[in-house]
């Protein structure tokens, strides 16, 4: 639990160089927060050699091929290699505080604070509750169950594109208010992308995609266990759960209503975007009756399929969903008996006695992990076989329907790659390979741009038609095993050449996790545990400025803000710096933080001047910061929330490639009615439910 300390409001400190030196610091992290970028760092050629020598002797690593090793010796003409030193989210504000801790600014107090806890806010307790949570909310995703609804909601929506994107907009909303945004943007943004490939008259998917993300992060504004920015301000104001879902509910609730009428005839009335009537891609007879295949089984054939292939294959995977329903069945049950357990703790505890609520979700995650383990144990050799086929598949699916020209560019493409792991494992950047290779082309990378609807040519004389395309893929799914290796004796012979070493040995045991328990294995590699390391150093940091009087300066202008405009002023003052900073602070968590802080020490403020604070004013302030957490991860940058990130980084793999100049202009209009709505209703709400007698902060 987190202490409860006196904040320190000396404003005198910020003359200090140090205390300089501190904010110029934050400041630059956040800037490379939002801009993140790669350091160049040259290294001799002698010592990477080395100690890849040494790695492969110790057996680390494999040795170079001596042909290999040749056509790497030829790419290396200079003296120096280069290395790519990442500065983004996650080193940036570790090296913030590990200059600070070098040049004396912060020490054991604020990194004790900023880790453990101080005044309401338990970094640690944060962390695990959001991980324990988002494990469930995963495996229940991993599951396919809300694939699965998603594809009930297609169907139930039919051909009308309107109402099939009401029917959406509903179902992500819903589905966010109670798993978080993560989740909905993990799987809602996969599946909106097969949906418009597998429709005919969708030619352009912004609409969908841009609405699907701003109502998961609505909806993560509801319950306080969906999004760790609610976390932090539940704990930092001791507010109970259910307190702060009552009082965001009608505003959040408001803004759904009101701002679909907005996107569906003012902002996306464009032809094109939504269409009145949605023309979808039918499957085959004997992939429509096919058994789905699990997702979380690695496919290796799907790497090698042709970009016409993926896209048939992934009107399948919208179609005809996979369902694990005894593993869904079990994930929600244990969500709805966490949940209603923490609402239910929260509740009932007396203030300064509360149990931190990992003591319920910890163990309900391990339930779960528990689950899916068993699972996957019980089920293993179907696992096993299912990826087995799919490897055989892979390896010759370039045989079926192609020509010899096609499978002799496949090897190729293989030896290049398998060159480029070398290089890679040499410790070369692909910078500097392109600087030094003079041969070689370029292929150009197909792509489609979200915003502007711009796709490549293709040419239509030699591509085949998805039906084709879908009957040649049905064919090799229902019977992969009559396909066998063209060259079994030179792959044997090349395996028993390897090497068996601890990077072979990683991969091999990876490979086997994934085989063995899909679901599992699926689900770690998605928790976000980059947020841990970021949330941390950024607790860090706002303590370096609480203890250099920074804060201090801030909650004192906000109290003349206050002062001057009133409960009004409160809500937009903090409902625009919110979603402001979520863009320039470090992504929403990092303004969460600080605002929290600042809020904090204005309480202080006033309890030692002897004028408490209001119930209406401090009721608008933290509620508007609430809504201005939530809604600013829509607003501007892609990191003003880790979701957004996120969302990226599908729709670029999904060949969606949305530019951060098109994401704020589609944003900005939506953003702005829906935080204008949500804010007036709220001034309404205060006005009504809050009194102007004095407000008595919890113990």
């Amino acid at each position: 639990m987190a202490d409860t300390a006196q904040l320190d409001l000396d404003t005198d400190r910020i003359k200090q160089w140090r205390s300089i030196v501190a904010l110029i610091i934050f400041v630059v992290a956040n800037l490379v927060v939002l801009f993140p970028f790669h350091i160049p760092i040259w290294i001799p050629q002698r010592p990477v050699n080395a100690a890849f020598a040494v790695l492969a002797r110790l057996r680390v690593l494999s040795p170079r091929q001596e042909k290999r090793q040749r056509q790497v010796a030829q790419v290396q003409a200079l003296a120096f290699e280069r290395w790519n030193f990442p500065m983004d989210f996650v080193t940036a504000p570790l090296i913030a505080d590990l200059f600070l801790l070098a040049i004396g600014a912060i020490g054991r107090t604020e990194v004790h604070d900023g880790t453990v806890g101080a005044n309401h806010i338990a970094p640690i307790d944060i962390m695990v509750f959001f991980l324990s949570l988002a494990y469930i909310a995963l495996s229940i995703d991993a599951s396919g169950l809300i694939r699965w609804l998603a594809c009930r909601v297609l169907r139930k929506g039919g051909k009308h594109g309107y109402r099939l994107y009401f029917y959406l907009y509903t179902f992500f909303f819903v589905m966010a208010c109670f798993v978080g945004n993560d989740p909905i943007v993990l799987s809602g943004t996969a599946f909106l992308s097969y949906m418009s490939k597998a429709s005919r008259n969708i030619t352009n998917a912004t609409a969908w995609i841009f609405a699907q993300f701003t109502v998961a992060n609505i909806g993560s504004a509801v319950l306080v266990s969906s999004n760790p920015t609610n976390l932090v301000l539940a704990g930092a104001f001791s507010v109970r759960f259910i307190v702060f879902t009552i009082n965001v509910i009608v505003p959040v609730l408001g803004t759904i209503i009101l701002l679909f009428p907005c996107l569906l005839w003012l902002l996306f009335r464009k032809d094109g975007l939504i269409p009145h009537e949605i023309e979808l891609e039918e499957l085959p007879e004997n992939i429509k009756n096919a058994e789905p295949v699990n997702p979380n089984i690695p496919q290796e054939y799907h790497k090698r399929l042709t970009p016409e292939e993926q896209s048939a294959l992934a009107i399948s995977t919208v179609l005809n969903p996979y369902l694990d329903k005894k593993s869904a069945i079990v994930g929600v049950i244990i969500m709805s008996a966490t949940l209603i357990t923490i609402l239910v703790m929260n509740a009932t505890s007396s203030n300064g006695h509360e149990h931190p609520v990992f003591w319920v979700t910890l163990p309900a995650a391990v339930l779960m992990l528990s689950w899916d383990l068993c699972f996957g144990w019980i089920h293993r050799h179907e696992t096993r076989q299912i990826a087995v086929n799919s490897s055989n598949l892979g390896s010759t699916s370039r045989k079926i329907g192609g020509s010899e020209d096609e499978a002799d560019h496949a090897n190729d493409h293989e030896s290049v790659l398998d060159l480029t792991a070398d290089v890679e494992k040499s410790g070369l950047s692909e910078e500097s390979i392109d600087e030094q290779a003079d041969t070689g082309q370029k292929s150009p990378k197909a792509s489609h741009d979200a915003v502007s609807g711009k796709s490549p040519r293709r040419d239509h004389s030699q591509t085949p038609s998805k039906e084709v395309v879908l009957e040649k893929i049905a064919v090799q799914i229902e019977d992969p095993t009559d396909i066998s290796d063209p060259k079994p004796g030179m792959a044997a012979t090349m395996k028993s050449c390897e090497q068996r070493t601890l990077h072979s040995e990683t991969i091999r045991g990876w490979k086997w996790l994934r085989r063995t328990f899909p679901a599992s294995s699926v689900v770690m590699t998605h928790l976000p545990f980059k947020l841990v390391p970021f949330a941390l150093c950024m607790f860090v940091l706002v303590q370096a400025l609480v203890t250099k009087g920074w804060v201090a300066v801030f909650a004192y202008g906000w109290d003349h803000w206050v002062d001057r405009t009133g409960v009004v002023g409160a809500i937009g003052g903090m409902g625009f710096l919110s979603i402001v900073l979520c863009n320039f602070a470090g992504t929403n968590i990092g303004t969460a933080i600080l605002l929290c802080r600042v809020v904090q020490s204005w309480v202080e403020i006033h309890e030692q001047n002897g004028l408490p604070i209001s119930n209406r004013r401090f009721s608008a302030t933290v509620y508007s910061m609430a809504i201005g957490l939530n809604y600013g991860a829509f607003s501007t940058a892609f990191s003003a929330s880790l979701a957004g990130l996120l969302w990226r980084s599908i729709l670029d793999r999904m060949g969606i490639h949305v530019r951060s100049r098109d994401f704020a202009l589609v944003n900005i209009p939506i953003i702005a009615i829906a935080t204008i709505i949500a804010l007036v209703i709220l001034v309404g709400q205060i006005y009504i439910t809050r009194d102007t007698e004095a407000y008595v902060p919890s113990m």
